[in-house]
């Protein structure tokens, strides 16, 4: 099962166009807002960065589709902060709320930038690799949550089933298949795997060319 936003490999959706050099951070003000407004409500502790991520991708794939990057953050924090009960429905429509006293773990201004910088590293203690450098490997097949019907994976479709190449360690980190769900960080050992363009696509640009995946140990099996 895959979602909108697993697009690699797929016809129809027109050339990639890189922004060019020195772009300013927001292009309109109120992507300023919608930054804002997505970090603070993290701050509140109701959900994680995976969780977060899988609210994107469960918009309505017309919605994804039509929506800018951040109208896709706007949309996504508001289906999190209803799922949660942070705010109603009803709230929303009105575009406004009674008072209420202030959330416990409600951020001030101040505490923004050192958090910012402190950033949230995922890296745990866990279990001994099972692959080493040099390896080959193939990605699991099918790309889905193994945990979770239909649940956050970082898998893309498009590299299940082939093979690749482990190019790079980096010890254990969060698994995002249970993390986004409540189910605890299960942390594995991660890797990052080299692909040939040609395997996945057929007909590479130019040989030699190679796509470079991060991937969690219960992504992959020994080719």
């Amino acid at each position: 099962m895959t979602r909108v936003h697993d697009m690699g490999g797929r016809y129809g959706d027109g050339e990639i166009v890189p922004e060019p050099q020195g772009i300013v951070p927001f292009e309109r003000e109120w992507h300023r807002t919608a930054l804002a407004l997505t970090i603070a409500a993290g701050g509140l502790g109701a959900w994680n960065i995976d969780g977060s991520r899988h609210a994107r991708e469960c918009l309505a794939p017309k919605d994804y589709a039509r929506f800018s990057y951040y109208e896709k953050w706007i949309a996504a924090l508001a289906d999190l902060l209803v799922a949660k009960g942070l705010v109603t429905e009803a709230e929303l429509a009105a575009g406004s709320a009674d008072a209420a006293p202030p959330h416990p773990r409600l951020f001030q201004a101040a505490s923004v930038a050192p958090a910012l910088a402190k950033g949230s590293p995922y890296a745990r203690q866990g279990g001994a690799p099972a692959f080493a450098v040099g390896d080959r490997v193939r990605a699991r097949l099918p790309a889905r949550n193994s945990f979770v019907p239909g649940g956050h994976t970082r898998l893309p479709a498009y590299a299940a089933g082939h093979v690749g190449t482990v190019v790079l360690m980096h010890g254990a980190h969060v698994l995002p298949d249970t993390n986004a769900h409540g189910l605890g960080e299960h942390p594995q050992p991660l890797y990052t795997v080299a692909f040939d363009a040609a395997e996945l696509w057929g007909e590479p640009e130019r040989a030699g060319d190679e796509v470079t995946l991060d991937l969690w140990e219960s992504y992959l099996e020994r080719a």
